[in-house]
């Protein structure tokens, strides 16, 4: 994947996906209030994951005074995601992407390899299909948009490293500029 994720400018596709909890929750409904911050993780197991959502969570009042909403989207079982947000105290939206057409629609989806599963379970002893169901051996590009009301794409970073995210300051600083146009 040498370019993964859809760039600044084209419109983020409409989804709609369970929560932590089983309800689902959709894109249109969330721009209806206002632009949305949505961020693809790998999983709860995952350090830098971890290290990044609390980095938002953190951010979340600079965020939510720009009249966003920030959203995470992993390939994990929502069972997985309520344990991580009632350990963690997430207040914002962790939504699972069990058939992998949201990480697919935002040019994200990677395949794990066999070989590299094996290392994952051998190494790490993570199984990733322990996380997002049998036979699910797959993971997005670590990515972040920020998405206008209109659900145009204003801001956008997805590496292929899983080690390097969107800093939450270049998140608030699209925001600003998106309500100072």
């Amino acid at each position: 994947m040498p370019d993964p994720g859809l760039k600044v400018g084209e419109r983020a596709p409409e989804f709609s996906l369970p929560n932590a909890f089983g309800q689902q929750v959709s894109l249109t409904d969330m721009l209806s209030a206002g632009p949305v911050i949505l961020t693809f993780y790998r999983g709860a197991w995952c350090p830098y994951c971890n290290l990044q959502l609390r980095g938002l969570q953190q951010t979340l009042p600079y965020i939510e005074r720009q009249g966003a909403r920030l959203v995470a989207v992993t390939p994990q079982k929502p069972d997985k995601s309520r344990e991580q947000v009632e350990k963690d105290g997430y207040p914002f939206e962790i939504l699972s992407d069990l058939d992998d057409g949201v990480m697919k629609a935002y040019r994200l989806y990677f395949e794990v390899p066999a070989d590299l599963s094996e290392v994952y379970k051998k190494r790490l002893s993570l199984d990733l299909a322990e996380y997002n169901g049998a036979g699910r051996y797959v993971l997005p590009v670590p990515a972040t948009f920020v998405i206008d009301r209109e659900g145009v794409i204003r801001a956008a970073y997805a590496k292929v490293d899983y080690r390097m995210r969107m800093e939450p300051a270049a998140i608030v600083a699209a925001l600003k500029s998106m309500s100072a146009d």
